[in-house]
């Protein structure tokens, strides 16, 4: 953030070549904790903004977007998912959109860093709305991958809501072959995991195309999909993945069918039609998807600038 005409600005820088800017109203917090830095403000275009080492990470005009095609996309495909886990997520968005599923029994929620929950908590109520006092949720504040390397629980549905693997940042090790394997360990065997995969823009996808080759080193069924979040300036990539449930099977009328059945209330972004439109991706995109043959690993990850 620095000053210039017109007040203070944001530098959400998304490659070397490209930064965006954006108006800040007002800054309710800024500070550091023990992993990375914060920052609440409002901003003129997106209003009460989120920032995780200088890079938007939810905005509350275009949160539900976001949070909607994380979450509803393998939680519909599910036949009845009553155990989550949740990797990240500290806003408690992503918790709101699984309690929403009335099957749900238990969500077992695990982000590494307790002051982005906690600083959520006090700017960014409206995020989780009541998520964090639902008697099924179980929040953790520890290592994901630690977590699941030492419990034997098994899951319905994974959800995974981590930052970008920035170099130095928090969860560069999250997107590796390494963490998928034990992710799909940790599956119930008809279960399913789906996890934010970056920038999906033409120009700008090599964390996508990486991320999805990666899984597909690990599941028989991966599908990619993005959609369009304003504030992150364009297409936002992410993955289903799984042994044995494909979403693609999933025909329009089914999607609204169960939504219908299964949510306490309806999503604003998803439903039938937007799940054909997320998962029929452009030719261009799905080309480079199909050249890919980065493959991430602990002693080679990726980085995302």
């Amino acid at each position: 953030m620095s000053g210039g005409p017109g007040g203070k600005w944001l530098h959400d820088a998304i490659s070397p070549d490209l930064i965006e800017l954006h108006r800040i109203n007002r800054v309710f917090f800024s500070g550091q904790t023990k992993y990375q830095h914060v920052d609440v403000v409002e901003t003129g275009s997106y209003g009460l903004t989120l920032i995780l080492d200088g890079k938007i990470q939810s905005a509350e005009r275009d949160e539900f977007v976001y949070h909607d095609a994380l979450v509803h996309p393998a939680m519909i495909t599910h036949p009845m998912p009553e155990k989550v886990f949740v990797g990240g997520g500290g806003e408690g968005a992503t918790l709101r959109e699984v309690l929403n599923h009335r099957s749900v029994k238990r969500v077992v929620m695990v982000d590494i860093d307790q002051a982005v929950v906690e600083i959520s908590k006090r700017y960014l109520p409206a995020w989780s709305n009541g998520a964090f006092k639902d008697p099924r949720a179980e929040v953790v504040y520890a290592d994901a991958r630690k977590y699941l390397e030492e419990t034997k629980e098994r899951f319905d549905v994974i959800v995974l809501d981590f930052p970008d693997p920035l170099e130095g940042g928090p969860a560069y090790l999250l997107f590796t072959r390494e963490f998928y394997a034990l992710l799909s360990k940790r599956l119930a065997p008809d279960g399913i995991v789906s996890l934010q995969a970056g920038d999906a823009s033409y120009t700008n996808c090599a964390t996508f195309l990486a991320v999805v080759n990666t899984l597909k080193s690990v599941f028989p069924i991966v599908r990619p999909y993005a959609v369009h979040i304003p504030s992150f300036t364009g297409p936002w990539g992410f993955a289903a993945a799984s042994f044995n449930l494909d979403p693609l099977k999933l025909a329009l009328e089914e999607v609204d069918r169960r939504l219908e059945k299964r949510l306490v209330r309806l999503p604003k972004c998803y439903d039938g039609l937007c799940h054909q439109g997320m998962f029929s991706l452009p030719k261009h995109l799905r080309r480079k998807l199909e050249s890919a043959r980065r493959v991430i690993r602990d002693k080679k990850p990726q980085f995302t600038y």
